[in-house]
């Protein structure tokens, strides 16, 4: 066999390793990213509540509003659409809309509904029959959730809370496998803001259905008395129970805490979070889905907020690749 000359072989080698540098330019464009980027509807609560100062919007324009921020993931809430559970026509037009502007919807935020942890039986079964119109409607639009919430009587013990939340929150997952959906709870407040807590609930709930959308910037415990539970901690605790969805609440950006750092400096309840520490602690959970955008500031402006917070999280996405 001829060996090759010095330059062909040089050559060969060129060609070879400008081959191999394509070949991994086209691995990295086709890898799925770290995490793909939603937005939560309540970052444009203002505008859709009609509130002196924002913008006026209207419900059905929130996927063309995604989609012109670039986002291709939504997360309803009820609350823009209240009295439109069981309208089949209008939910028709949601789903139109949505295919048109090529977004997912991902889930309904549920409120509003009753307490799922009513330590009142016949209460509780009523709470767990009102979000049924929601699973329904979520099916509907091909989420896979319902986002609720764990609330009972804060006057009752720590136990007997986790006890009765663990017991509507069964009872709606049965209703949700029935209908392959999640029924995901998002730390508000309260005790459902204590990690420890809310993962008792998890395992006393007991069901392949249920789990937890956690809310990173939603750790008070009570904010009249300063109670804050640790995010860093609570988002560890969270993360084996999340399912396809986590929410990034961010509130003033810029403020000269940080680079990625994002402020609420409302009297009561200040809170700094560094979004960095965080969404890392999401990923190196082994999390890939859908983080949703959930501005709340007031700094910027709702549409100034949600881009600020997308540049943030793309940037960070980029560091940790």
């Amino acid at each position: 066999m001829t060996t090759p000359s010095p330059t062909r072989r040089h050559f060969l080698q060129m060609v070879s390793a400008a081959f191999a540098a394509s070949a991994a330019g086209v691995r990295a464009a086709d890898a799925e990213p770290l995490f793909k980027i939603s937005l939560a509807e309540w970052s444009l609560n203002k505008g859709m509540f009609k509130r002196e100062g924002a913008e006026p919007l209207e419900h059905l324009d929130f996927c063309k509003i995604a989609r012109s921020l670039g986002i291709d993931g939504v997360e309803y809430v009820n609350q823009m659409f209240a009295d439109k559970a069981q309208d089949k026509a209008y939910l028709d037009e949601m789903k139109k809309r949505q295919e048109g502007e090529g977004v997912k919807g991902l889930l309904i935020m549920v409120d509003r509904e009753g307490n799922l942890g009513d330590p009142d039986d016949a209460k509780r079964a009523k709470t767990v029959e009102n979000h049924l119109k929601w699973l329904d409607a979520a099916a509907h639009l091909g989420c896979h959730s319902i986002r609720v919430n764990a609330a009972s009587d804060p006057k009752l013990s720590y136990d007997e809370q986790m006890k009765h939340a663990a017991a509507g929150l069964h009872a709606l997952c049965v209703e949700g496998d029935k209908r392959g959906l999640y029924v995901v709870v998002e730390n508000h407040g309260g005790l459902s803001s204590n990690g420890l807590w809310l993962t008792g609930v998890m395992k006393m709930a007991d069901h392949a259905r249920v789990g937890i959308l956690p809310d990173l910037g939603n750790f008070y415990t009570d904010r009249n008395k300063g109670e804050l539970y640790n995010p860093y901690k609570g988002v560890r605790e969270f993360m084996p129970w999340v399912k396809q969805a986590v929410s990034a609440k961010a509130y003033d950006w810029d403020t000269g805490a940080g680079k990625f750092y994002t402020e609420d400096r409302r009297e009561g309840r200040e809170m700094t979070l560094d979004y960095q520490r965080l969404i890392e602690i999401v990923v190196k959970a082994g999390y890939k889905g859908y983080i949703g955008i959930e501005y709340e500031g007031s700094k910027h402006t709702e549409i100034e907020g949600i881009k600020r917070t997308k540049q943030a999280l793309e940037e960070i996405r980029s560091l940790l690749a």
